[in-house]
């Protein structure tokens, strides 16, 4: 056969509508990963009501000790950032974990690629994680009456790309601990190290933010919390293939 023969009976648009096929259901079984993670999680809400108990302990237990007294601007993004990440290792340590505990991993394997189930997974973390960090923030703030935000919207893009590294960063992890014995002293060990470079980068962002410095000085610690973000993205893209058929 000629070339313009196969490529008449194999037309080059078919292509093209193949590899967008495959695109198109790739999303849309994201998309049923993500509305599972969603109704699973409003039918047990086990990590909202857990996460949201833990916050308004530590926050008041914090709020007590400190008795209104002034908080330096880096002091108090420390304790900002000891809050979301212990915060995320509350809430967001069942993304893999449940579907061991319930049995589900393998049905979900038969049903789902590999890609859709690490993409479900992940933007669900990432709404659920930024959600949740919200509201601790928020609620520190106003319990806080002594610490006062020079730059609200600094503070803001800064507590928004941490909570997405740290929704990243944490995806994977929770995959990767999933089928250990000691799942729940596993998660923070793994996490620290990887999530304290994005922590440290956060805490300087958010202090610069509270003392009022401007855009132009902080925007190198955002850049770096993008990048962060997707290197972690990236890596556990090609990371979760060996780790969730392993």
């Amino acid at each position: 056969m000629t070339v313009s023969g196969i490529y008449s009976k194999f037309p080059l648009f078919s292509v093209h509508d193949l590899n967008y096929k495959i695109m198109a259901n790739s999303f849309s079984k994201s998309v049923a990963v993500f509305s599972k993670e969603i109704k699973s999680e409003f039918r047990t809400r086990y990590a909202i009501s857990s996460t949201l108990l833990f916050i308004l302990t530590t926050i008041t237990m914090i709020v007590f000790s400190l008795a209104h007294e002034s908080l330096s601007p880096a002091f108090t993004a420390g304790i900002i950032w000891v809050i979301m990440f212990f915060t995320a290792m509350t809430g967001l340590a069942k993304s893999f974990v449940s579907e061991e505990e319930r049995g589900t991993g393998f049905l979900l394997i038969l049903t789902a690629s590999t890609d859709s189930v690490y993409f479900g997974k992940l933007f669900f973390n990432l709404v659920l994680g930024v959600a949740l960090n919200a509201v601790a923030v928020i609620l520190f703030l106003i319990f806080s009456s002594s610490v006062k935000i020079n730059s609200p919207l600094e503070f803001s893009i800064g507590i928004f790309l941490g909570s997405i590294g740290i929704s990243c960063a944490t995806t994977i992890i929770s995959a990767i601990i999933a089928k250990a014995n000691t799942k729940n002293a596993l998660f923070p060990v793994l996490s620290f190290p990887i999530l304290l470079p994005l922590i440290i980068i956060g805490i300087m962002a958010s202090a610069e933010a509270i003392e009022g410095t401007e855009f132009l000085k902080t925007y190198d610690n955002f850049n770096i919390m993008i990048a962060y973000s997707g290197v972690i993205t990236v890596v556990s893209y090609f990371l979760f293939k060996i780790v969730w058929k392993d």
